[in-house]
């Protein structure tokens, strides 16, 4: 008898510690920037692509930049959660002229999803409203494709599953109270891209290639949070 109740015991500790924790759901806008890739592959027309894009995020145009993250912070200040962000890539002029498309963007959405593992220092500042903290995530690159071959009747024009994603996050919290807070960090996307781009549907015989490109993304984002 004395065993089972100290096994339930062990066991309503063990369900109760969740409950201590603290969930954290945190929404942000930023400034965000592309690096230039390298651009390769193939056009369904033939055209072969092997060129160096200068990209632009302009991440303050409809649809605008923003992300937005959820955390459960265990006892320890480890942090493990999912996070998705509206990053953007658009083709320069130059480029989408040079290899024959009048429209090359990831525009509704460059957007990358990631499971995330955070760490926190709470008393960094020796009990200060300032906690900083850092993180990492793994997961997918999914964009919205919009890609216009010049004189090709049909578009590329749909969400994608393009490659593996990750990210770097390094930013600091300001407690207002215990539930609300202020944040800005840096992060950093990288993803690996292998985006289809559909045939002409006028043109028999036609079938769908393949672009591929590595894509950096800079972002510095302010947000608010809330705990529970």
């Amino acid at each position: 008898m004395l065993n089972t109740a100290k096994t339930a015991l062990a066991a309503i500790l063990l369900l109760a510690s969740p409950a201590a924790a603290e969930i954290e759901l945190s929404l942000y806008l930023g400034v965000q920037s592309v690096d230039d890739s390298t651009v390769s592959g193939a056009l369904p027309n033939g055209t072969a692509v092997n060129r160096k894009f200068s990209w632009k995020g302009n991440p303050l145009e409809n649809p605008y930049y923003y992300g937005a993250r959820a955390t459960w912070w265990t006892a320890n200040n480890l942090g493990f959660g999912i996070e998705g962000t509206h990053t953007k890539a658009y083709a320069s002029n130059a480029d989408m002229a040079a290899i024959g498309t009048s429209r090359f963007e990831l525009s509704d959405g460059h957007n990358i999803i990631t499971a995330n593992v955070l760490k926190r220092w709470p008393d960094a500042f020796g009990g200060s409203k300032f906690t900083p903290y850092v993180g990492a995530g793994l997961g997918m690159a999914i964009p919205h494709v919009d890609i216009q071959v010049i004189g090709s009747t049909g578009r590329t024009f749909d969400y994608e599953a393009t490659g593996i994603a990750a990210r770097g996050i390094a930013g600091m919290k300001y407690s207002i109270n215990d539930r609300w807070a202020l944040f800005g960090e840096y992060q950093v996307t990288w993803s690996d891209n292998d985006i289809t781009v559909d045939p002409d549907p006028a043109v028999p015989g036609q079938t769908p290639t393949k672009l591929r490109t590595d894509l950096f993304t800079h972002a510095v984002n302010f947000g608010v949070s809330y705990s529970f």
